[in-house]
């Protein structure tokens, strides 16, 4: 048969993350060591660790939803970014950030506030990647 061509499962997702998944890598890359200097710079000044991460995670989050929105997961003849996405973001990055901020607390907490600057980013990356599936399939659609 000639003609279109379809594209089976795996070609959809080798498509899909390429599309979506290289820039919310590369745009999660950068946003993780932004929150990541914000928490080690916060937290060695004697500021709490859960505040510190907090307030890196909020930095971050701001300037995330708005790439991620503009330039991940745009589609032509889509909605701009509204409320409504605004509040599904704000419902995951909530979640993920209670879970990120037990996290390294409970690091620091035995006096290893090395060790929770090390483990921040392996923390992070991950939640960022439930990040993505909620993304594409949930907070931008």
């Amino acid at each position: 048969m000639r003609g279109k061509h379809r594209l089976g499962p795996m070609s959809r997702l080798i498509s899909v993350l390429t599309r979506e998944g290289i820039p919310y890598g590369v745009i999660g890359v950068g946003l993780i060591v932004v929150d990541w200097a914000t928490f080690v710079g916060l937290s060695w000044l004697g500021v709490p660790v859960a505040f510190a991460n907090v307030f890196g995670r909020v930095f971050g989050a701001l300037l995330g939803f708005w790439l991620n929105g503009r330039y991940t997961f745009a589609r032509a003849g889509r909605r701009p970014l509204g409320r409504r996405q605004f509040m599904r973001y704000c419902a995951v990055w909530l979640a993920s950030t209670v879970v990120s901020t037990l996290a390294v607390a409970a690091i620091a907490s035995h006096q290893w506030l090395w060790l929770a600057w090390l483990a921040k980013p392996a923390i992070d990356a991950t939640l960022a990647g439930l990040g993505f599936l909620a993304s594409k399939y949930w907070i931008y659609r």
